[in-house]
């Protein structure tokens, strides 16, 4: 971590983000909603909607272009103005390989 000015502590980022206009449907009960992401790392996504206040975690289902879909429970970490950060939950190998097939030649 890392502190600016005496201010509260800033979590680096482990994972470089990409940026990635995909769409993601985000899985509820007995519906899918559609949303976008507005980028994606191997640790998560930052997701253009507003899920409900007392929701901690979404199931989305994230179709990597050209690959597979990914279905995972992601959890909440930071609500802005014009969305939410998402941790992904567990991935299995298969999603993870996808995820990095995806990220590597978008990376800087």
């Amino acid at each position: 971590m890392q502190t600016s000015n005496g201010g509260p502590p800033i979590a680096e980022r482990f994972h470089p983000r990409v940026e990635a206009d995909i769409a993601v449907k985000v899985l509820l009960p007995g519906r899918a909603v559609m949303a976008r992401a507005r980028d994606v790392s191997m640790a998560g996504l930052f997701l253009l909607a507003h899920p409900g206040d007392s929701q901690r975690q979404l199931t989305l289902a994230l179709p990597l272009p050209g690959d597979r879909e990914i279905v995972t429970t992601c959890t909440i970490r930071r609500r802005e103005a014009n969305g939410v950060a998402l941790e992904f939950g567990e991935l299995d190998w298969d999603d993870l390989i996808a995820l990095a097939r995806f990220l590597h030649p978008r990376l800087p």
